[in-house]
């Protein structure tokens, strides 16, 4: 049977190559960076807004009446209105970037009446590409992958951002699991995609574009990918941050859900 999504997933692929291009241009180079908030967090790059450029051109050239939606473009009502809506991050990992660790992906993804249909990952310095719809299944360059079959806390991988593990986000839970420090978010959902690592949490806000690519990763691999609190995760929100995610092989998702209610982390109430 015919894929429903073939021309979509040949053109996110193009997308996400033509903008890891800009992207290992700038690699080694001496970018310019602003910083969206005081205190030098969140960097932006000329690498950032020239790929973001390229994806845009891409997707909108060929899918005009799609809507979008990307960190590096002025947010539109008018994508509420849309079934059809590109969610991208140009380059998910910009402090990585800066500091020279190849821990960063370029994330184009497609989401569909608010559930992620498409998600296309570029590393383009490791030169990974990860690629997963569901009901195509998901792909670490050519050959298919799925999420691994650890069932137990002990023995599970768990990636975590250097950022938390500095403010010591990670410290309470290091007697039950093994953490690794880990790049972006978006990379580590697709290591998890594709096996490599087991799971994930992050109890701070994270943005549809951090997310949206990745969980269709997770989902096409067999995964699961919930907010914080276990809730579904729905894209093309109004407000785009979410509370929050849990992101595992399925198998350890009940048992990170567990963990953190013992650590009292599942106190509050999610939204709507």
């Amino acid at each position: 049977m015919q894929f429903a999504l073939q021309r979509e997933w040949d053109v996110a692929i193009e997308a996400a190559r033509a903008a890891g291009d800009v992207v290992r241009h700038y690699y080694r180079r001496k970018v310019r960076v602003r910083y969206k908030e005081a205190g030098k967090h969140n960097p932006v790059s000329e690498a950032d807004l020239e790929a973001n450029r390229v994806i845009e051109s891409h997707l909108r050239a060929t899918f005009p009446e799609d809507g979008w939606l990307s960190e590096e473009t002025r947010d539109s009502p008018e994508r509420l209105q849309k079934q059809r809506v590109w969610i991208v991050d140009p380059l998910d990992g910009s402090r990585e970037f800066l500091e020279h660790i190849p821990e960063f992906v370029v994330c184009v993804a497609l989401a569909i009446e608010g559930q992620p249909a498409l998600g296309v990952e570029y590393n383009p310095i490791r030169e990974e590409l990860f690629v997963g719809a569901v009901g195509r299944g998901a792909f670490l360059g050519e050959e298919p992958v799925k999420v691994s079959t650890t069932q137990t806390l002990s023995e599970a991988r768990f990636l975590a951002s250097r950022s938390e593990d500095r403010r010591g986000e990670w410290d309470e839970f290091k007697s039950e699991i093994r953490v690794e420090l880990t790049g972006s978010v978006a990379y580590k959902l697709a290591l998890i995609a594709a096996g490599r690592a087991d799971a994930t949490f992050s109890l701070t806000p994270k943005n549809e574009w951090d997310i949206c690519a990745g969980a269709a990763l997770i989902e096409a691999a067999g995964g699961r990918i919930t907010d914080r609190f276990g809730n579904a995760l729905r894209f093309n929100q109004r407000h785009t941050r979410l509370p929050g995610i849990i992101a595992t092989n399925g198998h350890l998702h009940e048992p990170v859900l567990q963990l953190l209610a013992r650590h009292g982390k599942l106190v509050e109430k999610a939204k709507g």
